[in-house]
């Protein structure tokens, strides 16, 4: 078994898990879920957002394996090069919201049980066809770790919850964007360099993704 590749399978779960307690809480608390969450969505949007990061892996793993050597620095590279429509991206959310149906807790549960079941029975090598190429599985679920860990999180602010992420799960999404930190655009250097050594500070709205 690769090691790193187990790591990231693991973090996987656990940002899966979390997201799914976290759609349990949310179904508890005081709000509703027509309620505004992030931009134009409404927590259900968010909900069916931030679940497409499980649907995708399952909907985008082919049966074998692949010889790509591309990293996840390059899936972002190549998203970056064919961004899609922000409209086309929040109507997709939207929808993936109401195909959760009634019962957004269980509906959650069951992709998260099944999902990270199919994970755990693909390898390391297991081919990935996305909208833009073909893909390792281990390149490739790093980058399902980073949405989980980021949304889950934009829903718990947007509900008033609290508690944080589980560590494996964090650490590993920060281990992408650091990847994607040193990969920023020369132009970006020097307010990357200064901001994270606290000499300044960094525009609201920056990313790096």
């Amino acid at each position: 078994m690769d090691e790193s590749f187990e790591t990231v399978r693991v973090a996987f779960g656990a940002a899966a898990r979390w997201f799914a307690e976290t759609v349990h809480e949310l179904d508890r608390a005081p709000v509703r879920w027509d309620d505004p969450a992030l931009g134009e969505w409404s927590l259900r949007d968010l909900v069916g957002h931030t679940s497409r990061a499980l649907s995708t892996v399952e909907e985008y793993l082919r049966p074998g394996s692949t010889e790509s050597d591309r990293r996840t620095v390059d899936y972002y590279r190549a998203v970056r090069g064919g961004r899609a429509d922000p409209d086309e991206v929040a109507e997709r959310g939207r929808r993936a919201g109401r195909d959760l149906g009634v019962d957004l807790p269980e509906s959650v549960d069951v992709l998260v049980r099944r999902v990270t079941g199919v994970v755990a029975g693909r390898s390391a090598d297991a081919r990935v066809e996305t909208p833009v190429g073909a893909w390792r599985l281990e390149a490739y679920l790093p980058t399902r770790v980073v949405e989980l860990v980021v949304h889950t999180g934009d829903l718990r602010t947007a509900g008033g919850l609290d508690g944080q992420c589980p560590e494996v799960a964090s650490r590993r999404a920060l281990v992408v964007l650091g990847a994607l930190v040193a990969d920023a655009p020369s132009d970006d250097a020097p307010r990357l360099l200064t901001a994270l050594t606290g000499r300044s500070a960094l525009a609201a709205g920056f990313t790096v993704l």
